[in-house]
């Protein structure tokens, strides 16, 4: 089938890269330069190719087509086949599989569950690149949502039903001086996908450790990638449509040892996976906080300027002790609030310590008089 693909941008999709590590799949090898920007590539019996390296020629798109037929011709496949082959081959490929085998298809509200779980599955684990928490907010992460930007969504496949997720392009593998195991000298764009994997594999295991009783299964997995946002995108694609399988075809330009397995969950994960995330949501820290209540406790030395009180006030819609240390100004109005049985309003980070929760960075910034009181509903931090 000849080619039929002229669009400019479509061909500028395809990299340097992605042509060069095809043609040495192929079995040409580079053999000297070709003017400025391009290589000679050889092999035997096959036809001599030139192959840029940078896609800033004034031809580039024309170099592509002609490459795509050649390398059509020497495969023997069509050429639709090898643009789409190239156009991955610096891409990792993350494939979700799910639904009915036997039937094949999705219902309409089962694709969208499918595809907006997808999304909201990489946003969590695009998050936890940098700092690993338990949950995360909306919006609150621009790297993550500029990665995920350049993230496709690529053809679907059958065996079930397939979605597939067209990874960011890899830039070309550089030299690296001192190597180590942390996989901190990887491009953010495959961090991504070795993270996903890593995460869901995480997940899979915690899950299986909760049945046996492992309480701290999901907190220790953290590290790995696991919140409750990725938790709720399972929990969303599996409740839709009862069981998930992903796994990954690497870039072939820069192939991956790691992880040739696929995570699996069913439907008899969803009570547990649900029980995370709630618990996930619970317990995780929560920043930038103010807290209405009643001091309810005094504690400082004789020698010491700041002091420690606690608070009765409500957190997630319960009645909760919340202790915060204070500095002396702060204190000694705390201690005027107790004393007048006023409510008082603090200002910090909430963070629950074993079964207590304790407020960080704490700010006195006021007391309410009677008449605000009224007004006041006990704020319920979520």
């Amino acid at each position: 089938m000849r080619f039929s693909i002229h669009d400019r941008d479509s061909l500028l999709a395809i990299t340097p890269v992605a042509l060069s590590t095809y043609a040495n799949t192929a079995g040409w090898e580079r053999q000297g330069t070709y003017r400025e920007h391009s290589d000679i590539y050889t092999g035997e019996n096959l036809p001599e190719i030139i192959v840029p390296r940078t896609d800033r020629l004034g031809d580039y798109a024309s170099v592509v087509v002609e490459l795509i037929r050649m390398f059509a011709q020497v495969k023997h496949q069509d050429e639709s086949s090898v643009y789409r082959s190239l156009l991955t081959t610096d891409r990792d490929i993350v494939r979700l599989r799910t639904g009915d085998e036997e039937k094949g298809n999705l219902s309409l509200d089962q694709g969208v569950d499918l595809i907006s779980g997808a999304r909201d599955m990489l946003k969590a684990v695009a998050c936890s690149l940098g700092n690993p928490k338990m949950v995360y907010r909306a919006g609150a992460h621009q790297s993550a949502r500029d990665l995920l930007s350049r993230v496709r969504l690529g053809h679907t496949e059958r065996g079930s039903y397939v979605i597939t997720l067209v990874m960011p392009v890899l830039p070309p593998p550089t030299p690296v001086m001192f190597p180590d195991d942390s996989g901190s000298d990887l491009p953010i764009e495959r961090l991504l996908t070795v993270r996903l994997m890593k995460a869901l594999f995480a997940a899979r295991s915690a899950t299986e450790e909760a049945v046996s009783g492992g309480a701290n299964s999901f907190r220790e997995a953290v590290e790995d990638g696991v919140s409750a946002n990725l938790c709720e995108a399972l929990v969303q694609i599996i409740d839709s449509s009862d069981t998930l399988d992903v796994n990954v075809t690497w870039a072939s330009s820069q192939p991956n040892e790691l992880l040739h397995k696929t995570a699996f969950f069913s439907r008899t994960d969803l009570p547990i996976l649900r029980s995370a995330a709630r618990s996930f949501r619970e317990y995780s820290p929560k920043p930038d906080v103010r807290l209405y209540g009643y001091v309810r406790l005094l504690e400082r030395g004789p020698e010491e300027e700041d002091g420690t009180i606690r608070l009765n006030t409500m957190v997630d819609n319960k009645n909760v002790s919340v202790t915060a240390m204070l500095g002396r100004q702060d204190y000694e109005r705390a201690v005027q609030a107790h004393r007048d049985k006023a409510l008082v309003i603090l200002s910090g980070d909430l963070e629950h310590f074993g079964h207590r929760w304790k407020l960080l960075n704490s700010q006195f910034e006021g007391v309410l008089r009677d008449e605000e009181c009224d007004l006041v509903e006990q704020s319920s931090v979520m």
